[in-house]
């Protein structure tokens, strides 16, 4: 017994010895795909922490994006750089790209590879909000121009898409300068939008290695020195394992509630179930479900570049749309509750990338969902103005009785089951048939229809 005891202890020792082996040799891949957001930024921040306390020896970013949301971007850029694990961004695999903000993370890490047949560049930054329509300078404004607004590039038409180009410049060279890659291609990738290939990267200095696949990667940087936060740390890879950092369940969720369609589809739910429980107290149901969607609308809003202005419209055109069902104004109210609702939808998203915009097919529906609904409302108030009043004493007007009895010379008539008093021109008895005119009360006037 003391013989299988000694020998699971030392299995177990041999074990964490391995274990920690293959956390300093191994290597992370962290893949950097699609549209480059919240979501995006999570996985590979959380991925490079991770990453660390493994003690891994390398973090390979394997790219293919078309670009993204530049706060996103940012997120990745501020992790890559205050890391002390050597971090090589490889474009990857044979078609894939790195193209806007793509380039910005392969310039910030220390090493950038590329595989064949596959390209970088077009850094410029789309602009934020609505466009605005070209100006012509003045004199003024031609003589106040400054060395760089003289710079060639593609046409900036006002003074904040200015700044946002000049402070996107500033920032991939302050990049190229910290790895010493090639500072005059990034400007001209910013300003011009200009793109490379591989090999023409390669051949211009903006990465460092081109390989076909991971396995000829680990192979270039084996033995390779690298400068990360001032310590000189040798890449040793000839021996190193792979490890690719999987996308989890929180990852995939974030993914989801941050595309704009999603987000925007669950604060509409939640609007439309608050309405629906505070028009109708006690379901519960519709009211915890519209508060969850609305929590996680807000959530994901908080991350995405979202309009105020948009977001306040579509909340005061929903409102105007419920006024008018619960205050008909026969549609003057419901008519500018849809306008604002489309205007705030189309203007929601404050940003113009493609990946980033509600989709129009969503914002129809749900524009046709609300119209139809003021459409009923409407109709339903149009039906009970025109239909007869079945409550209060005023429907009783033109309902035939018949005198049931005579109380101290007080005719008396039996009407849905009670006893009223009635008021006539003309002497009654019992049995005689009346017809109701007027309602004073409790007492009905009354006109003599047939004798006993």
């Amino acid at each position: 017994m003391k013989h299988l005891l000694a020998i699971l202890l030392l299995l177990l020792l041999l074990f964490i010895l391995l274990a920690a082996r293959s956390g300093t040799d191994s290597v992370w891949l962290i893949d950097i795909k699609g549209a480059i957001g919240p979501a995006t930024a999570d996985h590979m921040i959380r991925g490079l922490d991770k990453a660390q306390q493994a003690d891994a020896s390398l973090v390979i970013l394997q790219i293919d994006t078309p670009g993204g949301l530049d706060a996103s971007m940012r997120q990745i850029v501020k992790a890559i750089l205050a890391t002390d694990i050597p971090v090589v961004g490889y474009v990857a695999p044979n078609g894939a790209r790195a193209a806007s903000a793509g380039t910005y993370i392969l310039y910030a890490c220390p090493i950038a590879a590329m595989a064949p047949a596959t390209n970088l560049g077009a850094a410029t930054p789309v602009q934020m909000g609505t466009p605005t329509l070209p100006t012509f300078p003045t004199d003024k404004q031609e003589d106040n121009k400054t060395e760089a607004d003289n710079e060639p590039g593609l046409p900036l038409t006002d003074a904040f898409q200015r700044k946002v180009v000049n402070d996107a410049t500033a920032y991939i060279e302050s990049l190229a300068q910290l790895h010493g890659r090639n500072q005059a291609w990034g400007v001209q990738a910013v300003r011009e939008g200009a793109s490379l290939s591989a090999q023409e990267a390669l051949d211009l200095q903006v990465i460092n290695l081109l390989a076909d696949d991971l396995d000829d990667l680990l192979q270039q940087l084996n033995g390779q020195t690298l400068l990360v936060n001032g310590n000189k740390i040798m890449v040793e890879t000839e021996h190193a394992k792979i490890y690719q950092h999987p996308i989890d369940w929180r990852s995939d969720f974030l993914s989801v509630i941050t595309d704009p369609n999603i987000a925007y589809i669950l604060m509409l739910i939640g609007i439309y179930g608050l309405i629906f429980e505070f028009s109708n107290p006690g379901f519960a149901v519709p009211g915890i479900l519209g508060a969850i969607c609305i929590m996680l609308a807000l959530y994901a809003f908080q991350l995405l570049p979202i309009s105020y202005a948009g977001l306040g419209l579509i909340i005061f055109g929903m409102g105007l749309m419920v006024a008018e069902a619960f205050a008909p104004s026969f549609g003057i109210l419901g008519i500018g509750g849809l306008m604002a609702f489309v205007i705030g939808s189309v203007i929601l998203m404050d940003t113009e990338l493609p990946g980033y915009q509600i989709a129009l097919p969503v914002i129809i529906a749900f524009t046709s969902f609300s119209g139809l609904l003021l459409i009923a409302a409407l109709g339903l108030a149009l039906k009970a103005r025109r239909q007869t009043v079945v409550t209060g004493l005023a429907h009783l007007k033109g309902m035939p009785a018949v005198v049931s009895k005579m109380l101290d010379k007080q005719a008396m008539v039996h009407l849905q089951g009670e006893q009223w008093q009635v008021r006539c021109d003309q002497p009654l008895s019992v049995n005689d048939k009346v017809t109701v005119l007027e309602t004073d009360g409790v007492i009905l006037t009354v006109k003599k229809t047939t004798g006993a």
